[in-house]
């Protein structure tokens, strides 16, 4: 499968996080689209359903584990792929990701390279 024309969504409050990994994705052929918060993050996944969103969990109002809890339970959205991208990375954390629907948990600080070829593992397998 190629990247090319593969919607990714990047939800996360850091503007610097989501620069770095727009400009990774950009470079692999995704069409990436950006949201700060958890309300943006579901508003966009409606009206692009994305073929993966790169989710942070520590976000202002509405939390990543709560985004993805919602996205699973919206069946247009069923095909869509988690990846969770943060900081909270106990044993628990990550739990609770998978248990909300991630394909995959990756901790910050993230290695560039990692990053990319998880993305493009999930979507050549997922």
């Amino acid at each position: 499968m190629t990247s090319a024309g593969l919607k990714v969504l990047i939800v996360d409050d850091e503007p610097n996080i989501v620069i770095a990994l727009e400009f990774l994705l950009e470079r692999e052929g995704f069409a990436v689209y950006k949201a700060y918060n958890g309300q943006q993050a579901i508003a966009q996944a409606q009206q692009l359903v994305p073929d993966i969103i790169v989710l942070d969990v520590m976000m202002p109002g509405m939390d990543g584990f709560e985004v993805a809890r919602q996205i699973r339970n919206n069946p247009a959205l069923e095909y869509t792929k988690i990846v969770f991208l943060t900081a909270k990375g106990t044993q628990r954390d990550k739990e609770t990701g998978y248990a909300h629907g991630a394909e995959y948990y990756l901790i910050k600080p993230f290695d560039n390279e990692v990053f990319v070829a998880t993305i493009l593992e999930i979507m050549e397998y997922g």
